[in-house]
């Protein structure tokens, strides 16, 4: 049996179910995230770290490759929604793979210890 889903507006099988999309909320931390200031500074400070993963280089918390270009993110070590003033600031941005991203997130990485690693660059 087939019904009109009144969700997607499609005919389909009666038993099918099918999920609403939900929009996601438009941020002021999204709406940076996607700013061509934030695409380049993030392209400045892979640059600065020489794209490599800042944790891996040091070889701490499971580290693989030594030398681990793959899959790099910039990391706020002091979050956006913390202070939003900190944004741009190459003291509070470094490069990660994503490995260590997500464990920095999660503060298995210490704040203490990102910015350590951060200001060993500039002394």
């Amino acid at each position: 049996m087939y019904k009109t889903c009144s969700v997607c507006g499609k005919i389909h099988d009666f038993n099918k179910v099918c999920k609403r999309k939900t929009k996601q909320k438009v941020t002021l931390e999204s709406r940076f995230r996607k700013s061509y200031q934030w695409q380049e500074k993030s392209k400045r400070i892979k640059q600065r770290d020489n794209y490599l993963c800042q944790i891996c280089i040091n070889n701490r918390y499971n580290t693989t490759n030594i030398y681990n270009s793959n899959y790099l993110e910039v990391h706020h070590i002091v979050p956006i929604n913390e202070k939003y003033d900190l944004k741009l600031d190459e003291l509070n941005l470094i490069t990660l793979c994503r490995y260590h991203h997500e464990l920095a997130e999660k503060r298995i990485i210490s704040r203490e210890e990102l910015i350590k690693i951060v200001g060993n660059k500039y002394s």
